[in-house]
């Protein structure tokens, strides 16, 4: 049981790196039937650290060893990740992060894995400092972002790039969302105080609560009853800004898992209409299973949201909500394998994918609507220049002003970066249909 941590995190790791899962999904898996919570927050911190910290991780293994490790033993690499991880970022003594390294390697079957990772680690051990100082003169390792990623950051924006950057590499704050159908958020703040957890609400959000340390959700009081759901702040003013009013039908375009749906559903009126559409069939049972917990119940359709013909019933929306598909470069601190999964090339094939949305569910709004395109993207490729591009080619398109204090403009919109407000990296601009 000791080691019971270690391994969910090997286990996480490897399949990322082995399989190209998510990080979330990996772990996840991993630490299915998991009971110790001490277990489950040290895998965690493990996992999410090393991908955290890939890019500096990644520079500095080969220069502790001869020759690379094959692609068949990736599980190996993911030991020396993970034991580098412990002796650069954790307070766990270097002793203890060696010993348990080295008899993590034992458990997975291949004998002479645990003298190589005994050799390696000690190797940091004592000449780590100077392989540190070399490494950290790229800027990859230095801050631990693809050389990509930093040069577009940079290029877009010039005024914040390194705060942007030391963002990706934080830990996020856990932040809620109080179900407005259930409670005011003063009221369950004195529920979470009673319960002795520490919160505060989190600004520019009506119902939005940031916990001092993160909880797990069964600790949450009423989290099972639908009474809270765990949201970042930024993601909740997605709601707000479509001005919901009684009798509005209300499209979400890309709704799984549905925290947007949920809390669209929380706020309007009870005579809003809302379908809730996402062509991942992967993904879909999250969205009914977030809607159930709600005690909400809408139309949820499994569909293609760039081919209406396929499940649009012909019906107009007063208001449709694309939250698209993108890089999820301004929520790295939340995902940090995104630095390991995104590449260059990804940033052009999702602009393309976005303006296909944009092109295919226009059509659906009704005249004197409201389109409200989201992203949780930084890069003006998938922001401000994708929504001016489409407005410049539709004469019925005009930007509809958001009138608020939270990010900074961003041509039709506003973008907020990671850690601004505390919260993470969002775009959000409105579009009305004349």
């Amino acid at each position: 049981m000791k080691r019971r941590g270690r391994v969910v995190a090997l286990g996480a790791v490897t399949a990322v790196l082995r399989d190209g899962r998510s990080l979330s999904g990996a772990f996840d898996a991993a630490a299915a039937g998991l009971e110790d919570p001490r277990e489950g927050a040290l895998a965690r911190e493990l996992a999410f650290g090393v991908f955290r910290w890939l890019p500096r991780l990644d520079a500095i293994l080969p220069r502790l060893m001869t020759r690379p490790l094959k692609r068949k033993d990736t599980d190996v690499r993911a030991i020396l990740l993970l034991g580098l991880y412990q002796l650069l970022f954790t307070r766990i003594p270097a002793r203890a992060a060696v010993a348990e390294s080295v008899a993590l390697s034992r458990e997975i079957g291949k004998p002479w894995s645990d003298a190589l990772v005994n050799a390696v680690l000690r190797r940091f051990q004592r000449e780590g400092a100077r392989i540190l100082e070399s490494v950290t003169t790229s800027e990859p390792a230095s801050y631990a972002h693809p050389g990509w990623l930093i040069e577009s950051i940079r290029r877009a924006w010039p005024d914040a790039w390194q705060r942007i950057l030391e963002a990706g590499n934080s830990q996020a704050p856990m932040t809620l969302r109080v179900n407005a159908r259930v409670s005011t958020r003063d009221a369950y703040l004195e529920r979470l105080k009673a319960a002795g957890i520490a919160a505060e609400p989190a600004p520019y959000t009506s119902h939005g609560l940031v916990l001092q340390r993160p909880s797990e959700v069964d600790a949450l009081p009423g989290f099972t009853q639908g009474a809270v759901s765990v949201q970042d702040a930024a993601a909740q003013l997605a709601a707000p800004l479509l001005e919901l009013e009684l009798g509005h039908r209300v499209l979400d375009a890309c709704a799984a898992p549905g925290g947007k749906a949920a809390h669209l559903l929380e706020s309007g009126p009870a005579e809003v209409t809302l379908v809730a559409l996402d062509k991942d069939t992967r993904r879909a049972p999250l969205l009914q299973n977030t809607l159930d917990r709600l005690g909400f119940s809408c139309d949820v359709i499994i569909g293609d949201a760039t081919s209406p013909q396929s499940w649009w019933d012909g019906v107009l929306f007063d208001r449709i909500l694309l939250d698209a598909p993108c890089t999820a470069s301004g929520v790295i601190r939340r995902h940090p394998d995104i630095k390991y999964h995104r590449r260059q090339s990804d940033v052009d094939a999702l602009a393309r994918v976005q303006r296909s949305l944009l092109e295919a569910l226009w059509p659906l709004l009704a005249q004197g609507g409201l389109l409200l395109y989201a992203t949780c993207s930084i890069l003006p490729q998938e922001n401000q220049q994708q929504v001016l591009e489409f407005v410049e080619s539709r004469s019925d398109a005009t930007p509809y002003p958001i009138e608020s204090e939270w990010g900074r403009a961003a041509g039709p919109g506003r973008q907020i970066l990671p850690g601004d407000h505390g919260m993470d990296g969002f775009y959000y601009a409105l579009l009305a249909k004349r």
